[in-house]
């Protein structure tokens, strides 16, 4: 009963946390890119109509490009906003249009690779374990300076191996104080039944490992 109650305790928290990852990610996006592109384009306006005989086809086919992007831009946000996306798909969707944005707001390399037999997941687990994920990026995206994001899902009859990898600064992890920062992710992988490793030494980046059993009579 004590570990049904804190289960779901677990799973209510990481929903919150990831509506709460999501506003923030949108907040910041808003005003780091899309602001900055618009701010360009309203300069750029400014300069045509201050000069409006002399202004050729080029700079309006670059004025229309800024907004375009900037249209794009919000389209994907837009996307990012749709709380649905967690309880609709699987977890391996989300992530996958996380790395999506990261790729075109951020500029880094990110690559997912899935291998096997895609298996049914307790959907509370995914949940779970969408928010593991979400955690060990942004971590990787805070204090790695990684310019590369690797992640591994390989599916067996009765397992789910994930592997995420970057190419950072990396730390040790049994001295270093960045080992808390990892609590969460370790506890609710116990909280699933799952195991969770991490790989890492100065310079030579970072390597998490978690190991999902997967037990079909949990299924959907």
């Amino acid at each position: 009963m004590e570990a049904d109650l804190l289960f779901q305790s677990e799973l209510t928290k990481s929903k919150i946390e990831i509506k709460e990852q999501t506003l923030t990610n949108v907040s910041r996006e808003l005003h780091d890119n899309i602001g900055q592109i618009l701010s360009v384009a309203l300069m750029q306006m400014n300069i045509l109509i201050e000069d409006e005989e002399n202004y050729t086809k080029e700079n309006l086919i670059n004025l229309k490009y800024l907004v375009n992007k900037s249209l794009n831009e919000i389209r994907m946000l837009s996307k990012l906003m749709n709380g649905d996306i967690v309880l609709n798909s699987s977890f391996i969707d989300a992530i996958s249009e996380d790395l999506e944005r990261i790729m075109q707001l951020k500029k880094i390399k990110c690559d997912l690779q899935v291998s096997g037999e895609i298996q049914d997941i307790n959907k509370e687990h995914q949940t779970i374990i969408y928010r593991i994920l979400q955690e060990s990026i942004s971590n990787i995206l805070r204090h790695s300076h990684s310019e590369t994001v690797d992640i591994t899902i390989t599916f067996t009859k009765n397992n789910c191996a994930i592997t995420i990898i970057d190419s950072g600064k990396g730390f040790n992890y049994k001295k270093s104080s960045k080992r808390n920062g990892l609590t969460n992710i370790e506890t609710r992988a116990e909280l699933i039944g799952a195991t969770f490793s991490v790989d890492s030494e100065l310079n030579k980046g970072c390597k998490i490992t978690i190991d999902y059993p997967i037990k079909p009579e949990e299924s959907n």
